[in-house]
């Protein structure tokens, strides 16, 4: 039995905008349906524990998938969504894999976070998958290699796009573009049509473009860890 930590969000405001943000539902929900029905034990974390928040916009009617519907009508999960264990609490060691879901939230906490950082690394530093979609390939900014480079310089990595990020009229709000931030710590990013399904792996990196991009990115991690 593996078992994955799924790592949120615990801010709920974009910067000093006024807008309100936290995870991307879809980019939680599939993976995690993806790896519970296969048998994983998933566990959640976020920075402040407890209940992390869900970025509005991800939970219209528009913006509804069949795994976010399912999760709407699942109390378990959303029990064990309202209790995660605080970020400080948890241990590479009781894992085999660490998943990011996405949601602009995260470029406020988890991208600066020294805690995630040190979790990441250990995870890369004893051979185990790392794993990111949409919004969360932003929290690699500042993660290193055992060597101490960018652990994305010359790697093969997606992320959300310029345009997308544009087409959801937030560019000058978010901190950083992350195709931006990728191509200047030396990343081999690539992406393709916007909202287009997208994820790569190379080696124990795994990322995502964007929300549709989250089955890809689950399926990839879950054939790393057979």
């Amino acid at each position: 039995m593996k078992n994955v930590l799924f790592v949120l969000t615990s801010n709920d405001e974009m910067g000093n905008s006024g807008k309100k943000t936290g995870f991307w539902v879809e980019e939680f929900a599939a993976p995690y349906y993806i790896l519970t029905d296969a048998g994983y034990n998933v566990t959640l974390a976020s920075p402040k524990g407890g209940q992390p928040p869900i970025d509005p916009n991800s939970d219209t009617e528009d913006a509804a998938t069949e795994d976010t519907k399912r999760f709407d009508k699942d109390k378990k999960t959303q029990e064990v969504l309202a209790n995660t264990k605080r970020l400080e609490d948890v241990n590479q060691e009781d894992f085999d894999a660490v998943f990011y879901p996405g949601g602009h939230g995260l470029l406020w906490d988890l991208v600066e976070s020294e805690t995630s950082k040190k979790l990441i690394e250990s995870f890369i530093a004893n051979d185990k998958p790392v794993s990111f979609v949409c919004h969360a390939p932003a929290i690699l900014k500042n993660i290193q290699d055992t060597e101490g480079n960018a652990l994305v310089k010359g790697k093969k990595v997606t992320g959300f796009t310029n345009g997308e990020e544009e087409a959801v009229q937030l560019t000058d709000v978010v901190p950083f573009l992350i195709e931006d931030m990728m191509k200047e710590k030396g990343a081999d990013y690539s992406k393709i049509g916007d909202w287009e399904p997208y994820a790569l792996e190379d080696g124990l990196l795994i990322t995502g473009q964007n929300p549709a991009s989250s089955t890809k990115v689950a399926k990839l991690l879950m054939n790393r860890l057979k």
